[in-house]
């Protein structure tokens, strides 16, 4: 093994050893000058799978052949083109297969969740989240609220890092849930914070929470397929996450639903109801009265969107392919090297520019994510690295998102980003 890991040898050589090697070559690689660009940003869109065109391109052969018959005589018949998603899905989140449906958007499912699970009465009116949540996060519990006839700036408990601090500590997070005890409806939180990477103790927190007498449900946008999950057994609630980023299921893509076993046999819980939702044994009946079926299933409103769909099964079939637990074997040894790639760069030119990791360093508190506080130097050194093909995420301030995916990325990927750093800061 070469000694120097800041190489090209080292990187190489850590490469012809990765397990998964073949599978950047099953994804489209955006290209700037005739070259792969260096592809960061997977926290906010993944890359393309080669295999979603053939999947996308059967139901609409489909479509053509079959017209509205295609929801029973297609390949995949799509009156039951979500079944084909959910156990694969299931596997990714840690849950039971009935626990799972793929449907709707995002925060379209986060409110139809909160629907059923933040329910204030008396004086347990509050939720909990942390601070500085997506935005879309913070929203939806907004409008929630309000909803309900409260002032967010009371009803919404939000936990902060300490001062000084860029991470909040999972003991913070359960100290407040108890400080606020009876008051708490319900807590939810970013499995993993979108801006520091920082994954909490989602097992802690559920516990935690329940013995406070709230829900507790989770945005699992920056989590699902990207660190080990299992909602199931944690006794979450509820869940809800997109597949557009870490699932590399297309831009703005369905999103997944998660519903506890504990919950699927209360059809009196309140719900905004549709027909994909009711019974199918009876679906077509088209009778008054809505009758959930059990589980996940019976949140669904609309039909199954299905092109949508099979983008997300294109990239399903490659997780289940290559199960979570070597993707997160990777996505360590990806992510350490990044780490002392980008440690060693700020040494080096720690007189004009420092970066300071603000993401977890334990393997354990964070995913692919590491972000990058830019001391010394502003928003002209990331447009210097987009310039020269490496495709990051900026946030103000001055943080810059590196998210290394080991489906796609490689470690050679890595030290082309430290070459590419090198060069922006010289000539910056």
């Amino acid at each position: 093994m070469v000694a120097n890991k800041n190489s090209l040898e080292f990187a190489r050589e850590m490469d012809q050893a990765d397990n998964l090697k073949e599978y950047r070559s099953k994804f489209h690689i955006p290209q700037f000058n005739g070259k792969d660009t260096v592809y960061f940003t997977g926290n906010s869109l993944g890359l393309q799978p080669k295999s979603a065109k053939a999947y996308i391109e059967q139901e609409l052969n489909d479509w053509a052949k079959f017209g509205v018959e295609g929801h029973f005589e297609a390949k995949k018949p799509w009156f039951a083109y979500h079944e084909f998603l959910s156990e694969k899905a299931a596997k990714i989140v840690g849950a039971k297969t009935s626990e799972v449906v793929i449907t709707h958007s995002l925060t379209t499912n986060l409110h139809l969740l909160m629907v059923s699970f933040y329910r204030p009465a008396g004086k347990r009116y509050k939720i909990l989240c942390e601070k500085k949540a997506f935005p879309s996060d913070q929203y939806a519990l907004e409008s929630q609220v309000k909803f309900h006839g409260y002032d967010p700036k009371d009803a919404i408990v939000e936990v902060a890092p300490r001062s000084g601090d860029h991470l909040i500590t999972d003991q913070d997070i359960m100290d407040t849930i108890r400080k606020h005890g009876d008051e708490i409806a319900l807590v939810m939180i970013g499995g993993v914070n979108y801006y520091t990477g920082q994954l909490f103790d989602m097992e802690s927190i559920t516990k935690t929470g329940h013995e406070a007498g709230a829900m507790v449900g989770f945005d699992l946008a920056h989590a699902a397929g990207n660190v080990k999950l299992n909602l199931h057994d944690w006794q979450v609630d509820f869940a809800a996450w997109c597949s557009y980023k870490y699932l590399n299921s297309s831009p703005g893509g369905v999103s997944g639903m998660f519903v506890h076993q504990n919950h699927e046999n209360k059809p009196e819980l309140p719900r905004f109801a549709g027909w994909w939702g009711h019974d199918k044994e009876v679906r077509f009946l088209m009778e008054p009265g809505f009758k959930p079926m059990k589980g996940a299933e019976g949140w669904q409103l609309s039909n199954a969107p299905v092109l949508g769909m099979a983008a997300h099964l294109a990239s399903l079939d490659i997780f289940d392919e290559v199960g979570m637990d070597r993707l997160i074997e990777k996505r360590i040894k990806l992510t350490n090297y990044l780490e002392e790639i980008v440690q060693e760069i700020s040494a080096k030119y720690s007189a004009i520019c420092q970066f300071e990791i603000i993401t977890p360093k334990e393997a354990t508190r964070r995913g692919a994510q590491l972000s990058i506080l830019v001391h010394g130097k502003g928003k002209s050194l990331f447009d210097a690295l987009t310039k020269q093909g490496v495709i990051a995420d900026w946030r103000e301030p001055n943080v810059i998102r590196i998210a290394p995916a080991p489906l796609y990325n490689s470690f050679e990927d890595i030290y082309n980003f430290g070459q590419s750093l090198e060069q922006a800061l010289q000539n910056n």
